[in-house]
Parts: structure tokens; sequence; C-alpha cells
């Protein structure tokens, strides 16, 4: 007895030869069914994942930084509802290099190294992210 009739796949009507053709097809079609659901599975997260409300986590309305590059060791940052901001700073490696609030326009930069950062600026409910130079 072979393993298709011992599984029951097929009826006993189909010869060894019929039923080892029926379940390889069966096989290949199952395969090639995954094959294009894994697909569809693959796009369907990547667009949930790159997919952003318009709403919550949008750029800082009238966000205005200067000047960049910074040469004297102060930079400004302005925004249209002048409100509280928390800074982070971030190196080129990913690592956070300064975490700060700010009431006002100035941040004082004076302690960071010259080179290249990433500037993350949370204003209530929003997020501007910038590249800033330090020379």
């Amino acid at each position: 007895m072979h393993f298709i009739e011992k599984c029951g796949f097929f009826p006993q009507a189909f010869s060894n030869q019929e039923s080892i053709y029926l379940y390889l097809w069966h096989s290949l079609c199952n395969q090639y069914f995954m094959k294009h659901f894994y697909l569809v599975f693959f796009f369907f997260v990547c667009s949930l994942g790159f997919a952003q409300s318009s709403q919550a986590g949008s750029d800082i309305d009238g966000f205005k930084l200067y000047p960049n590059p910074v040469t004297y060791g102060k930079v400004y940052i302005e925004t249209a509802q002048n409100a509280p901001k928390k800074i982070l700073i971030f190196d080129v490696l990913g690592t956070q290099v300064l975490q700060t609030t700010i009431l006002g326009r100035e941040l004082n930069l004076s302690n960071l190294d010259k080179g290249v950062y990433i500037l993350r600026v949370f204003e209530q409910n929003k997020v501007a992210t910038r590249k800033l130079i330090i020379k």
C-alpha cells in the first residue's frame, strides 16, 4: 500500500501511478498558491508599515531651523505655535547624543563635536526630523 493510499487523499478507483500523478499535481498547485499567498501577504504588511496617518506624527507647522550648518554653537528652532519642544539629537550611527526640552527658540550645541547629526523635534503631537551639520 502506497503513502497516498494510506493518507486517503484520493479514492481507491485510481491506479497507483495515477494516484502519484494526482498527488504531485496537487502538491505543486499548493506550492504555487502558497508562494503567491506569501508574496501578497508580504506586500500587504509592507504597505501597512509605510502607511502614515495624515494628522498624527506629521511635520510641525511653520518649522524653521537656522543656521544650518551651525558655526557658533547655537541653532534656532521656530514653529508656528512656539510651544515647548522636546529635542533629540543622534549621531550618524544612531546613538542619542543629546536630549533636552526648550521653551523658546534657542538651542545650545556648543558641547557637540563637529559633524553630521539627525535632529528630531517633538512639539505637541507632531514631529520634525532634519539633518543638522555642526562646523
